[in-house]
């Protein structure tokens, strides 16, 4: 039951992923999805039946699916610590990860090939755990899921605070509390490995009701913050789309007065753009840029704005910049320093504003 609870939970994550994927240019959360969703399926009893008496019922299946695990916790951990870590660039290669999870690979096939397991098993560890083979083979992928979640929890915590969108933040949280569960989960894995060898049943039993806690608890905290920057991103960029429809729409008048004399500083292309991303965005900037431009070089024109079309201005101008500059992966102090010279045709354009009633009034050099 904890197992199709947990495989349900994960491939509910990966339909959450799916929309994205086409945006997105690294793959890795989506591999490390489907690898670790695949894996739990497998091990959920009647599929893990079926398929290994198709493979020769000698619980290759179970070899097969953990080796899915650690694969799918190689990728999650490498998808994670590139967008907590703005230093991690998705074209480096990872050459002493892929190596160490290979190490594993092998270490994995070496140690289940001298398990004397000659019937199929849904309860693999229960039935043949007693083996000191078998207690080898559990430690090998458990060792290594181990450290590998808990640099990417520590990654998590550590980076938290240098996210600038609040969803992202949260979502580093429940990650990071599912990194931790995943750690409780691997110690109880451990400790009942021991126990069994050792002959003391009651005491295995006994971490086997954290071990399906800590699996629920990781499983439902790490896919829910992996679930909520995309699901968050898709309800943003609609909340975007009608702000930019409306910032268009306000600065189109003051984009026609400022530019109307000055076709000159008109892009080629001017606001006519269509079937193209983001291209409400797209005109906003270029409308916002060309009208900048205007009252640079004719400064008298800004007499032609109102208070309200001078502050439409800085509105979009905020807008953008704060769009432009604050991505998820800048940390504050980088923003606040590439936002400080921000505002600068505004503010000349407020001082043009509110001297216009006077006749005698200059524009500002």
């Amino acid at each position: 039951m904890i197992q199709t609870i947990a495989a349900a939970v994960i491939w509910g994550l990966v339909l959450c992923l799916l929309p994205g994927v086409r945006r997105r240019s690294d793959q890795s959360i989506v591999v490390a999805a489907v690898t670790i969703a695949s894996s739990l399926t497998l091990n959920i009893d009647p599929v893990y039946i079926a398929g290994d008496a198709i493979l020769g019922g000698r619980n290759v299946l179970d070899l097969s699916s953990n080796t899915l695990m650690v694969v799918g916790i190689y990728f999650l951990s490498r998808a994670i610590l590139r967008a907590a870590d703005p230093s991690e660039l998705p074209a480096t290669p990872d050459r002493f990860g892929l190596a160490v999870l290979g190490l594993v690979v092998v270490g994995l096939v070496v140690s289940f090939s001298v398990i004397d397991a000659p019937q199929s098993s849904t309860s693999f560890m229960l039935d043949y755990g007693g083996q000191w083979s078998a207690a080898i083979y559990s430690a090998v992928q458990f060792v290594y899921m181990g450290v590998v979640v808990g640099v990417t929890g520590y990654t998590c915590f550590r980076f938290r605070g240098d996210m600038t969108r609040p969803y992202f933040r949260f979502a580093f949280t429940l990650i990071g509390v599912g990194c931790s569960l995943a750690v409780v989960l691997v110690l109880a894995v451990l400790g009942m490995d021991i126990f069994h060898l050792l002959g003391d049943l009651h005491s295995m039993r006994a971490l086997s009701v954290v071990y399906d806690g800590a699996v629920l608890g990781a499983m439902i905290f790490l896919c829910a913050g992996l679930a909520l920057p995309p699901v968050a991103r898709r309800v943003t960029r609609r909340s975007d789309a009608k702000t930019e429809a409306l910032l268009v729409n306000g600065l189109t008048d003051i984009w026609d007065k400022t530019t109307g004399t000055r076709t000159e500083l008109r892009l080629e292309s001017g606001v006519n753009v269509a079937d193209q991303r983001d291209s409400a965005r797209w005109r906003l900037h270029r409308m916002l840029v060309e009208t900048q431009d205007a009252l640079l070089v004719d400064p008298p024109l800004a007499k032609l704005l109102s208070n309200q079309e001078v502050e439409m201005l800085a509105q979009a101008e905020e807008y953008l910049a704060v769009h432009q500059r604050a991505g998820p992966h800048k940390r504050l102090g980088d923003i606040e320093r590439r936002t400080a010279p921000r505002g600068r045709y505004s503010r000349r354009v407020s001082r043009n504003a509110s001297s216009q009633t006077c006749s005698e009034a200059q524009p500002p050099a």
